[in-house]
């Protein structure tokens, strides 16, 4: 429960901040690029580059998590057929060793 209080302190907190951020950024700006332009306010383009890197970052962080995942699944695949010849090992020795005769 304290942890959604902190969580909505830390919000608020940003979103007052960034509506500050977007009152003194309300200048129009003309962003340029390869085929056309466009007039957009300054705090807005501004938003667009942040989200933009920010989903750039969660694909990239959720490919690595993805790469790891697979990487545990064949470990314990791994670490499963080890233990089966482990156990069929000591099947063996058992079996040879109550069959030896002195």
């Amino acid at each position: 429960m304290l942890t959604k209080v902190i969580y909505l302190i830390v919000f608020g907190c940003l979103f007052i901040i960034g509506v500050a951020f977007a009152l003194l950024n309300s200048q129009s700006v003309t962003l340029n690029y390869y085929f056309d332009s466009i007039d957009a306010h300054l705090s807005l383009l501004l938003l667009l580059a942040v989200l933009s890197g920010a989903v750039l970052g969660v694909i990239v962080s959720l490919m690595v998590v993805l790469k790891s995942h697979r990487e545990v699944a064949r470990l314990r695949k791994a670490i499963q057929l080890a233990e089966r010849e482990i156990s069929e090992l000591r099947k063996f020795q058992v079996k040879t060793s109550t069959n030896v005769v002195l």
